[in-house]
């Protein structure tokens, strides 16, 4: 199936939407007994464990949530090549584990990044040089015991460069983040939804790795825009259960990546995820169909999104706010990640102030520095507002305008009841202090596109939604992630959100500890 045949994407976006007579009609059941490993374990390749000493780095969260976008710097310039400690830093910050909880029934392992579910269905493969303390290969990265496994002796970068058309965003990098998802690890919960949320979990990871590549000086640069099947070959891949998600270009060298050596079956024994596993083939057939043969289709695909225009603003306009310089909290990077959690419960009595929320708004749309967008201020996404607590902040529904950083308002009144059904009936987005919704216009995205489109747009749902996460955090206050119903969400927003998509939601507020028994 072609690319460019997007009735494929539509009609899988229809499939997997919620409503409410699809939640009420499901008879789908958690089977715990069934339930997936967390964690993709090889039988018999030895663990090469990572140094739990890293660099230090006490670059604020909310200076590295968002690193500068730039073209790809010519070669010729300085070098950035990490080490093994540097790059142990940035895996730990991306899907390491950052605390255990000791409970009656075992231990949960929290991850830094969110992740639907806590079904953590997300691995990275690390394709590299020759580095400090590392030596040339391919290597899946084990969260469970922090230590790499060597796939392939050898440099293989070329592998990538060649399956994305020669990006110029991979030629001369060093090392080369490539990520993929175990589809049943998710689907488990989610069914057929889940091939949605590689995407959204795999931004929420991402968004933790470009910050932390960034904070690093290694000019991180998402793609996505390669041949699936060379990839998925390269990282052992099986096609039936796994698909690659994206590719992340860190450092640079003068010279480009040389020729790899050939590209042979890897035939790995990995543990069962669980006694058996349900096929979703609505996964699989729209994994297939965003696909991309080659090089030469990845190079014609990669061509950025024009920046869009704004509509012609109708309601009331709120410029932006954000904490000036010295006010704006310092806490680095790294103790926010390790800090940071899904809040569970919110306070309905507690606002955040308009500098808090522009604040956030401000370091969580700085652009991404990827192939599918031209610039800082170009996105796939629109973001809508539901606000039910901004002091100075009528509530109502907004509409962010980007290149103005600007709030419109589209309609005034409390909608906390309304947040609440949206979010699929759950209390957490009617207890918010506010919920922020990532739509696309899909028709547009997969006319630019084709169906890989759709991965781009879900991902960057995803990025912003884990920068809303960080720039929460940051301040001292909470986020948590939720689904919704996909049509009620657009039709609340409208006329003004007719005709797009919802590709992310998160709701933002301080938690309430008093409810989730802490000490106030």
């Amino acid at each position: 199936m072609s690319n460019r045949t997007t009735a494929a994407t539509l009609e899988y976006h229809e499939a997997t939407k919620h409503s409410q007579q699809s939640v009420r009609a499901s008879r789908h059941f958690l089977d715990f007994d069934n339930q997936p490993l967390a964690f993709k374990l090889y039988r018999d390749l030895e663990a090469i464990p990572l140094p739990q000493s890293f660099p230090g780095n006490d670059l604020p969260a909310l200076e590295g949530i968002s690193p500068a976008v730039a073209a790809p710097t010519a070669p010729g310039g300085d070098e950035q090549t990490p080490d093994l400690a540097t790059l142990s830093r940035i895996l730990y910050l991306s899907a390491g584990i950052t605390k255990r909880k000791r409970h009656a029934g075992g231990e949960i392992l929290f991850r830094a990044y969110p992740n639907t579910g806590a079904l953590h269905h997300i691995d990275l493969y690390v394709v590299t040089a020759e580095l400090p303390g590392l030596s040339a290969g391919v290597y899946h990265f084990g969260p469970h015991d922090f230590a790499l496994r060597k796939l392939r002796e050898g440099d293989y970068r070329a592998v990538l460069v060649e399956a994305s058309g020669r990006s110029p965003d991979l030629v001369h990098a060093p090392v080369i983040i490539a990520s993929a998802s175990t589809y049943w690890r998710n689907a488990w919960k989610y069914q057929a939804r889940a091939y949605r949320h590689c995407f959204w979990d795999g931004g929420t990871l991402h968004a933790n790795l470009l910050a932390a590549a960034g904070s690093a000086q290694l000019e991180p640069r998402l793609v996505m825009g390669f041949a699936d099947r060379a990839v998925e070959q390269l990282l052992g891949l099986d096609p039936e259960r796994e698909g690659a998600i994206a590719l992340v270009a860190m450092g640079r060298r003068g010279q480009p990546a040389p020729p790899a050596p050939r590209v042979s079956e890897l035939r790995l024994e990995i543990e069962p995820l669980s006694r058996s596993e349900v096929d979703y083939p609505a996964i699989r057939a729209q994994h297939a169909a965003s696909c991309l043969e080659d090089g030469a289709e990845a190079d014609c695909w990669r061509d950025p999104a024009p920046v869009r225009e704004e509509p012609v603003a109708t309601g009331s306009l709120h410029p932006l706010r954000p904490m000036a310089e010295p006010e704006v909290p310092r806490e680095p990077l790294d103790t926010v990640i390790r800090r940071r959690g899904s809040t569970r419960a919110f306070d309905v009595t507690r606002s955040l102030s308009f500098e808090e929320l522009s604040t956030l708004l401000d370091r969580a749309t700085r652009g991404v520095a990827c192939d599918f967008l031209e610039s800082a201020s170009a996105s796939l996404l629109d973001l809508y507002l539901i606000v039910h607590a901004v002091e100075g902040l009528t509530p109502g529904a907004y509409y962010y305008r980007r290149r103005d950083a600007c709030l419109e308002l589209l309609r005034a009144g409390s909608f906390r009841e309304a947040a609440g059904r949206l979010g699929l009936g759950q209390q957490l987005p009617a207890d918010a202090a506010l919920n922020v919704y990532s739509l696309s216009d899909l028709s547009s995205v997969l006319a630019r596109f084709g169906n890989r489109g759709y991965r781009a747009a879900q991902l960057e749902g995803g990025i912003t939604g884990g920068r809303l996460y960080l720039a929460a955090y940051a301040q001292r206050f909470g986020a948590s992630g939720l689904t919704f119903f996909d049509d009620e969400v657009t039709e609340f927003f409208s006329p003004h959100a007719a005709g797009k998509s919802v590709m992310f939601l998160v709701a933002l507020g301080h938690a309430d500890r008093a409810a989730l028994g802490l000490t106030l």
